[in-house]
């Protein structure tokens, strides 16, 4: 009898996880759950955490070193980084043409309409920001009225949604403090052993991989055999890890989906709540990311003369994307994407090893296409017209945020507040998306990760390596 694919395992794990999560929330499980199965989702993204940031490590320098020539590291690097940059600014234009095309953001309700736009008026007053799209209702509305206003302002920063968004506007504000090199000094690590504990120092950690391998092919080969066999041996012991980590991956993935539908809803009117609130926003988000997974990506593959056929990719990419969807975070995925890419794909470890670690700290295409169409949601959502060349300036905005975002779970969020910010719109507006931004940083991760892979084949094409 044929062994059941690890994809399919994993998408049968998803589906029970969310029925399990309707039973438990009609009766009265919650707790159960929250106290007894969700612990497991929360030990299997440590696992793969706990691996990822190693991996990454060893997989950059055995790369690296293993390239020989350092000249042939910055030809790779440069089409990397080139072709990271291509498929971001792709990712941006097509969520923003979706969401002017379909305006999920406009109301129907003119009393809403109206109440919206006068709460950006009088919070843009009161921020001291110029409305530059030419409406002024507020410059005509009673004291009464303004008051009302105030209190429904006040309200708003009330609410549980708002105040867990007051820590990552904290966050989103000391990086606009920030110099315009600051980006720079945060890829140098000044302690490498600090960097290796924190997940969201990444880029240090690559930074320092990256110098190293180089410091390695500069060294007569003699010299450095034993550290060169150190790290490749280390790179192997990490993805053997990450095979026994995966061989438990439906339970843990059955564990994990009940555990977040549990923690975000008390009852079934909640739960389904979760999924019909903020519907056409969301509709819009996956629409654009279904568009750049199935029609965008393997496109940019024949572009380049990839011979790898639709069904294979999708095939040997699934185990790594439906983990990418149950993790939403890059970096926990990493282990299992660079095992699919060599094995399944059959592309190069030596081009798999630089160039899906730095995919997966800098290269956020879902992240970049959910913050375009959010922004312009929200400004639909307010009555707020944004001009052609704001529109244009989320672009350059955006692609650096989602070069800034960490990956992990609803790192987005920050540098959409970033955005917002850019534009003359409320950064606490986040709150309005937040009840959906679980299911949606699920979605986009899975691009991220597709991405990533994407780029990868393309290089090693190119690089005559495939």
């Amino acid at each position: 009898m044929k062994k059941m694919a690890l994809h399919w395992k994993i998408m049968i794990a998803m589906l029970l996880g969310i029925i399990w999560s309707i039973l438990a929330t009609k009766l009265n499980w919650n707790d159960f759950t929250k106290d007894w199965i969700d612990p497991f989702g929360t030990i299997f993204i440590n696992c793969l955490k706990f691996i990822a940031v190693p991996l990454v490590l060893f997989s950059i320098i055995s790369g690296v070193s293993g390239l020989g020539d350092p000249s042939k590291l910055g030809k790779i690097g440069l089409k990397t980084l080139g072709l990271y940059l291509i498929t971001t600014v792709f990712s941006i234009s097509v969520g923003l043409v979706i969401v002017n095309l379909v305006n999920p953001g406009v109301q129907a309700n003119e009393e809403t309409k109206r109440t919206n736009r006068l709460k950006y008026e009088v919070w843009a007053e009161q921020n001291h920001i110029e409305i530059k799209d030419g409406k002024n209702l507020s410059a005509d509305i009673s004291v009464d009225e303004r008051a009302k206003i105030n209190d429904l302002l006040a309200a708003d920063a009330g609410t549980a949604d708002a105040k867990k968004m007051s820590e990552k506007n904290a966050q989103a504000q000391a990086n606009r403090e920030q110099g315009p090199l600051q980006p720079l000094i945060d890829m140098v690590p000044d302690n490498i052993i600090v960097s290796l504990g924190d997940g969201k120092l990444m880029l240090q950690v690559i930074f320092f991989a990256l110098f190293f391998g180089i410091a390695l092919t500069v060294i007569p080969g003699e010299n450095v055999k034993v550290v060169r066999s150190f790290f490749e041996g280390m790179n192997e012991v990490f993805i053997k890890m990450v095979h026994i980590v995966m061989k438990a991956a439906p339970f843990f993935v059955f564990c994990l989906m009940a555990g977040v539908l549990a923690r975000s809803a008390n009852n079934i009117d909640e739960l389904l709540d979760i999924f019909v609130r903020l519907g056409k926003y969301a509709a819009v988000v996956v629409g654009g990311l279904v568009l750049m997974l199935f029609g965008f990506y393997p496109l940019l593959l024949r572009l380049f003369g990839v011979k790898i056929s639709y069904t294979k990719f999708f095939s040997g990419l699934s185990p790594a994307q439906f983990l990418a969807f149950s993790t939403s975070s890059s970096a926990a995925t990493l282990p299992v994407t660079i095992e699919c890419a060599n094995n399944n794909l059959k592309i190069p470890d030596k081009i798999t090893d630089f160039v899906l670690p730095i995919g997966a700290t800098v290269n956020m295409d879902g992240t970049s296409l959910y913050q375009a169409v959010a922004v312009i949601f929200l400004a639909q959502f307010h009555d707020v017209d944004l001009s052609l060349m704001q529109q244009l300036g989320i672009v350059g905005t955006a692609t650096l945020a989602s070069i800034g975002a960490a990956a992990v779970p609803s790192a987005g969020l920050i540098m959409l507040m970033i955005v917002l910010d850019s534009v003359g719109l409320n950064p606490m507006w986040v709150a309005i998306v937040l009840p959906v931004d679980r299911i949606l940083d699920m979605c986009r991760t899975v691009i991220n990760v597709t991405s990533d892979v994407t780029v990868s084949a393309i290089v090693a094409k190119t690089e005559k390596a495939m």
